[in-house]
């Protein structure tokens, strides 16, 4: 059984705020990260997004303008000091660590991994990247072979990866929904990306997490014959997805099984938080992105739902959408969701079932 810190990897609007309050109860046992990359990815000074690309403005105001992908390793480690004993457990996007649109990958500049021959081949101080201010994607470093993040292979390998998705036809109008008015306001997002969806990266970190071993073959529920044959595949562990419809449909049973996979006590009162302390908790976790998380930090509980989401036709999905956010944006939400259904349907062969 792996004790290393547990990283839930998952792209937008797949409920995975909910699924994280779960383990927030675990205050005694676990140590929780809400979404920490984000900080690098948006606005630090090796930011691989260009949503404010060019708005220094947004980006002091955030003040995470001097954020690093190393910065935010250091600080699981100082946290993980202070709070020694505890497990940590992150919740982040997989985007977050994967240039945008299939950009090549290389190791992000304040991890060490300056190509040679350009620049210095000492690590970079305090997260200069390329030299400028602007711009800092594409970084004048290394390459390692396959891996889609700016993360070191040596480096993933110290947590214990698992993965949440949900259908993109769900996923994708939500995420819109947030990037227009009126919620744009209360956001900041004021423009929908459909680089941000986040399927493609999360397969591409699922897929080569597992070629080089770190998940897999083993799959709670699933017949090998889901998994690819793969020589190098000898110790990982066990692969672990959920599907947040099955999470919603049956929270308890889902959660048991998750639980059993990453080696956490499974309590039912995991399920509710419904004290002060809890709100606050979750107030305070989650005001970095303020508006894309009220429902949650105002819930109590996570229940079985009582009506699965009704699905419907191309054309009734098309004509809500239009009624919602006009042509234009109907139309871009249904190029998002054809574009990424396949990841989703590849990464759904290996949800755990309860």
């Amino acid at each position: 059984m792996s004790y290393k810190p547990i990283f839930v990897a998952t792209h937008p609007r797949a409920c995975s705020t909910a699924f994280e309050r779960v383990f927030m109860t675990q205050r005694d046992t676990l140590q929780c990260f809400h979404e920490p990359f984000g900080d690098a990815f948006y606005y630090g000074s090796e930011r691989l997004s260009t949503r404010y690309e060019h708005d220094q403005e947004a980006r002091d105001r955030s003040g995470l303008s001097k954020s690093t992908y190393q910065a935010i390793l250091d600080r699981f480690v100082q946290e993980g000091a202070e709070h020694e004993g505890k497990r940590l457990f992150i919740k982040d996007m997989a985007y977050y660590l994967v240039p945008p649109n299939g950009n090549p990958a290389s190791i992000a500049p304040s991890l060490g991994r300056v190509k040679r021959g350009v620049g210095t081949t000492q690590a970079p101080i305090n997260g200069a990247t390329n030299g400028t201010t602007q711009a800092p994607y594409p970084y004048a470093t290394d390459t390692e072979p396959n891996n889609p993040t700016v993360i070191p292979r040596d480096i993933l390998g110290r947590f214990h990866f698992t993965f949440l998705i949900r259908h993109p036809r769900w996923s994708v109008p939500s995420y819109y929904r947030c990037t227009v008015p009126p919620l744009d306001a209360i956001t900041g997002f004021s423009k929908y990306m459909p680089s941000e969806a986040g399927y493609n990266e999360l397969r591409r970190v699922f897929d080569y997490l597992q070629s080089v071993g770190q998940i897999g073959p083993r799959s709670p529920g699933q017949d090998s014959e889901v998994h690819p044959s793969n020589a190098e595949v000898t110790e990982g562990v066990e692969v672990c997805v959920i599907d947040a419809d099955d999470l919603l449909d049956n929270p308890g049973g889902i959660l048991q099984a998750y639980c059993k996979s990453v080696g956490i006590k499974y309590d039912p009162d995991m399920l509710k938080w419904e004290t002060e302390e809890d709100h606050n908790q979750a107030v305070q976790a989650f005001e970095k992105w303020t508006g894309f998380h009220e429902d949650v930090i105002n819930s109590k509980d996570l229940k079985p739902r009582l009506h699965k989401n009704k699905i419907m036709s191309v054309q009734d999905e098309d004509t809500e959408w239009v009624e919602k956010f006009g042509e234009k944006g109907a139309q871009v939400i249904r190029e998002t969701i054809d574009a990424n259904v396949k990841d989703y349907e590849y990464l759904k062969k290996f949800a755990i079932k309860a």
